[in-house]
């Protein structure tokens, strides 16, 4: 979740941009990755997503993607991007130290 910023190579947010003449707006932003051909984005984003990736990437992301929108709605924007925006390299930091975990520590 970003507060503001460009459309980037996003045509429709783009034009959202261009219509109000303004990017002062907040916005969640879903990518579906780059497992596809060169030149066939369109296609991979439009398509179907089934099986395995729709359960272990593609649904987890959209739940995801609910709590976020929940949050922003009730708590706001600073605290939603507080809660949700973490770097990858910072979740598998995370995960991959179990002594930093509480229920881990020795008593």
């Amino acid at each position: 979740m970003r507060a503001k910023g460009s459309g980037g190579t996003h045509n429709g947010l783009g034009h959202i941009i261009e219509t109000l003449g303004h990017s002062n707006f907040p916005r969640l932003r879903f990518g579906v990755g780059h497992d596809f051909a060169q030149g066939y984005q369109i296609e991979y984003v439009l398509g179907r997503f089934e099986g395995e990736e729709m359960k272990n990437t593609i649904q987890p992301a959209i739940d995801t993607a609910v709590e976020m929108v929940l949050s922003f709605t009730t708590a706001g924007l600073q605290q939603t991007m507080n809660q949700f925006n973490t770097k990858k390299s910072d979740k598998k930091k995370d995960e991959g130290n179990p002594s930093d975990k509480p229920d881990n520590h020795a008593q």
